[in-house]
């Protein structure tokens, strides 16, 4: 059978083991391209539960070299300590108008937030805000401005209606507003329980394509695959389609079973020149994986083959 997503032969591409500092866990890492190399930041337990972020950088986007010391971690004083005082987890990077930003989600006593930063040279990060109230996850932004706005996704934890993929919009990255909600779990299917995006949304000649992760609760627990949607390029509040298949679910034994069980989960994809994208996944929680896919193909099964984006 033909898998729209190829793994790479070598999998897992970084385990704790590959890290220079006392870690438990490797995954749901953030990569860019940076000066034709590429760079990943990495979540990563510590024995206290608690998570913080490293940084690897690689020549090919398989080989990754994890550095000495912690990218981040939770502030030590100041408004950032008290909403980062659980761990800092799950960044994602955008390259937008000559600068790296980095959102990641913040945990504390007060529920979760998403704080955005800033680096122009991965060496470290300037924090600027946070952009969210308690509770949000798994905001991507865009990597250029929408109509004079910028834009990102989002996933709010609701008890009032399934976790869903909204849109919102802003003028000065910190302020955001005219949010809405574009994507809702279809009831039983793959992604029934919930969603939320994945990388950053990358531009295409058909749409904006999005990775994101929905999740299906079994009698075993819950199964985290990976699916994707097209937006309109002018108003990405228009889906013009939703996949109905998945394209990668845990299957080799490093997502079958870890620290979370039955996870595939993605913060990072670095598309390239020759219409291939390098998609980078969470194992189980426990480690960093890859893989290949042709950007053709996943717009096309947006197309060709979707479900309805608010559910029936």
């Amino acid at each position: 059978m033909k898998y729209l997503v190829e793994r790479y032969l070598n999998n897992p591409i970084l385990t704790k083991d590959d890290v220079p500092y006392p870690v438990e866990t490797v995954h749901n890492a953030g990569v860019v391209k940076y000066k034709g190399r590429y760079i990943m930041l990495f979540r990563s337990h510590l024995r206290n539960g608690r998570s913080i972020i490293g940084i690897a950088e690689s020549g090919d986007g398989f080989r990754f070299t994890v550095r000495p010391e912690p990218f981040m971690t939770p502030y030590k004083e100041g408004v950032f300590a008290a909403y980062e005082e659980f761990g800092v987890e799950d960044p994602r990077i955008c390259n937008l108008e000559g600068a790296y930003l980095i959102t990641y989600s913040a945990y504390s006593r007060y529920g979760v937030r998403i704080c955005l930063a800033e680096t122009g040279d991965f060496k470290s990060a300037v924090r600027l805000g946070f952009i969210t109230q308690a509770d949000h996850r798994n905001v991507v932004i865009f990597p250029e401005k929408i109509n004079g706005r910028y834009a990102r996704l989002d996933r709010p934890h609701t008890e009032h209606m399934p976790w869903s993929i909204w849109i919102s919009y802003s003028l000065d990255l910190l302020h955001w507003g005219d949010s809405r909600v574009i994507v809702r779990p279809e009831p039983y299917h793959w992604d029934g329980m919930k969603i939320g995006p994945g990388a950053t949304p990358i531009k295409t000649d058909k749409g904006w394509l999005v990775i994101y992760h929905g999740v299906f609760e079994t009698m075993g627990g819950a199964v985290y695959r990976l699916g994707v949607a097209l937006l309109d390029l002018c108003d990405p509040s228009r889906v013009l389609g939703v996949a109905d298949d998945w394209i990668l679910q845990p299957e080799d034994p490093w997502e079958v079973t870890g620290y979370v069980q039955n996870v595939v989960f993605c913060c990072g994809a670095v598309p390239e020149e020759d219409g291939i994208i390098k998609i980078y996944w969470g194992g189980a929680d426990t480690v960093m994986c890859a893989g290949t896919a042709k950007i053709s193909d996943l717009v096309d099964l947006c197309l060709n083959k979707p479900r309805p984006a608010l559910g029936i």
